[in-house]
């Protein structure tokens, strides 16, 4: 009731529509990150997707990192929430451990591989390199915004 007295008193105005996605910053005890280059357009990315309605967050993390790679992990800690703004989409990324499994492509990726931050830099475009690399600096949770090709806001 109180969503649909707030939007009335709004006439005109509709109210923004955004997606929860979570990914996994999984980190190896050498280092190593998990990264797969996505089926649909071959760019490198952390494994990750869209949040179910009735899943946890942490939840969603442990079955995203398993359908895109095969990979079982445990969650540490969110890192850092990140927001498309051209896409109305908001990215929770936590730091996870690798617990089992073993690395195999699905239909949503076409390779999955432990990348160095070096490895991370050179193939990811910095809007999803960014993400894994905070999650290795120990000052999150952080907070960016972008447009879908760079950073437009850091805190």
């Amino acid at each position: 009731m109180l969503l649909y007295m707030s939007n009335s008193a709004r006439e005109g105005q509709s109210t923004p529509l955004h997606s929860v996605s979570v990914a996994g910053a999984v980190v190896r005890e050498d280092g190593r990150l998990l990264a797969i280059r996505r089926a649909d357009n071959g760019t490198w990315e952390l494994p990750g997707g869209v949040l179910e309605l009735t899943e946890a967050p942490e939840a969603g993390v442990v079955r995203e990192v398993w359908e895109e790679t095969g990979i079982h992990v445990q969650v540490d800690e969110l890192t850092g929430v990140y927001k498309n703004t051209t896409r109305g989409i908001v990215a929770l990324v936590f730091r996870c451990k690798p617990a089992g499994g073993a690395e195999r492509t699905s239909d949503e990726s076409t390779a999955v591989e432990w990348l160095t931050p070096a490895e991370v830099e050179e193939r990811m475009a910095e809007v999803f390199a960014i993400r894994l690399l905070d999650a290795l600096d120990g000052a999150g949770p952080h907070v960016r915004s972008h447009d879908g090709k760079q950073l437009i806001a850091v805190r």
